[in-house]
């Protein structure tokens, strides 16, 4: 009887990328891949440690995991694993560790710790990795678009941030394997493929290669009919970028930016390499460049030292970008950074207030861009069929507008035209054309 493996993935689009490369190495080796939730052989916790939050989910999801099969082996791996070790190690439910490096040989460790029951901690210093350890993802269950992951790592050092400890030093992937993984996924069926990495802006720069030049030759493959980047730096928007970038048809018209902050002196406390005019300069180029580009993005309250004047001049700069979409997000204390032992830490209470009001101001702006669309015609690839409304699917425009439309036929995985008729709740709705 074939052995049953289960993964859990917690946090962003690289650790999903990772968790199906890891999937990939089980199904090869005869493992059928079940639901979390169901019983398995083998459990795998892919974590998070972004904010707090997601140390406490990733921690919940462990203890609670070998509940459902107390005979099962326990791997954790990912970003929390990777810089609470220790922590991980007193969790007795837990068999292996192994962090952000060494994710190609998960498999091995399982067969090694079934054949002498041994519990491994296979962490190793991220801070002195630097090749791009590949992976390889040919399918995603479930999906329409697949994620490509081209780059790891981030040399930033953001006041706040521990991703640089969790995932090291800049490694890019090389172009030729980054393009022969995308010819692989075309030929399973994707037509959209999603670019993603801790710092994708520096791609290439330590390997000489460039981000133009491979979304140059992402567009010349066949059957790939969309590249969607993922989160992005606004310092990499120069005049010479985004015109070449403009001049690649398959380019989506959804641009994620990172802000953090829209007041100069919190931006500098947080060590970001911009200001809100250099912000500013890339959304009008982007605007100029791709007509109704949305522009997306995240948004911290409360970081140290963070005055009531400065949210201030967040709210009036949010408001004057008029983002498509924004992640709020509240800051937290992460163990080991500049920002831990910053003065003027800010009140919950006051982080929660600031939150709702910057929620519902880029409330108001999501929905003045989808209003924007009522009337027009628009491109989606569609996922999948519409829980809300029977014989409806939903999709995406290139742009990244959630969009509905009534089929008499399945068109999951499909390219139609769509006229929007009206938004509600951040959901467009319209008529599929021909």
């Amino acid at each position: 009887m074939a052995k049953k493996v289960a993964i859990c993935t917690l946090g962003c689009k690289v650790n999903t990328y990772e968790s199906e490369a890891v999937r990939k190495q089980f199904e090869n080796h005869g493992y059928i891949s079940v639901d979390f939730s169901d019983s398995a052989d083998v459990y795998i916790i892919n974590t998070c440690t972004v904010t707090h939050l997601g140390d406490r989910k990733s921690r919940q999801m462990i203890r609670r995991t070998k509940q459902i099969n107390p005979y099962s082996t326990l791997v954790v791996m990912g970003c929390y694993a990777q810089v609470a070790p220790d922590e991980v190690e007193k969790i007795k439910e837990v068999d292996i560790i192994i962090g952000t490096a060494r994710k190609a040989h998960i498999y091995d460790a399982v067969a090694e710790f079934l054949e002498n029951n041994k519990k491994q901690n296979l962490v190793c210093d991220i801070s002195h990795k630097t090749d791009f350890e590949e992976l390889e993802v040919t399918s995603y269950e479930g999906r329409t678009r697949a994620i490509l992951k081209i780059q790891d790592g981030c040399n930033n050092f953001c006041s706040y941030c521990i991703i640089p400890y969790a995932r090291g030093r800049i490694r890019s992937r090389s172009i030729k394997s980054s393009v022969n993984e995308a010819k692989r996924l075309a030929e399973h069926g994707f037509c959209e493929i999603v670019l993603v990495g801790i710092h994708i802006a520096s791609f290439g720069r330590d390997t000489g290669e460039s981000l133009i030049d491979l979304l140059t030759q992402l567009n010349d493959i066949d059957g790939i009919k969309r590249i969607r980047m993922g989160s992005l730096e606004p310092t990499l928007f120069s005049d010479e970028f985004t015109q070449k970038l403009s001049k690649l048809p398959k380019i989506c018209r959804h641009f994620h930016l990172s802000l953090q902050s829209g007041c100069d002196e919190t931006l500098k406390r947080m060590n970001r390499k911009y200001t809100t005019a250099d912000y500013m300069e890339s959304v009008k180029r982007i605007r100029s460049a791709f007509k109704d580009a949305a522009i997306t993005t995240d948004i911290m309250v409360g970081f140290p030292g963070e005055t009531g004047a400065e949210f201030d001049s967040t709210m009036k700069f949010v408001n004057e970008v008029s983002f498509a979409e924004a992640h709020i997000f509240k800051y937290s204390i992460r163990r080991g950074t500049v920002a831990e032992k910053m003065p003027n830490q800010v009140a919950p209470e006051v982080k929660e207030e600031r939150s709702k009001r910057l929620i519902e101001l880029t409330n108001k702006t999501r929905d003045s861009f989808l209003s924007s669309h009522i009337d027009k015609e628009e491109s989606v690839l569609f996922e999948r069929e519409y829980k809300g409304k029977k014989g409806y699917y939903e999709g995406k425009t290139d742009n990244y507008i959630t969009v509905i439309a009534k089929s008499d036929t399945d068109v999951s995985g499909e390219i139609k035209g769509v006229k929007i008729h009206y938004v509600k709740k951040g959901v467009a709705e319209g008529t599929i054309l021909g």
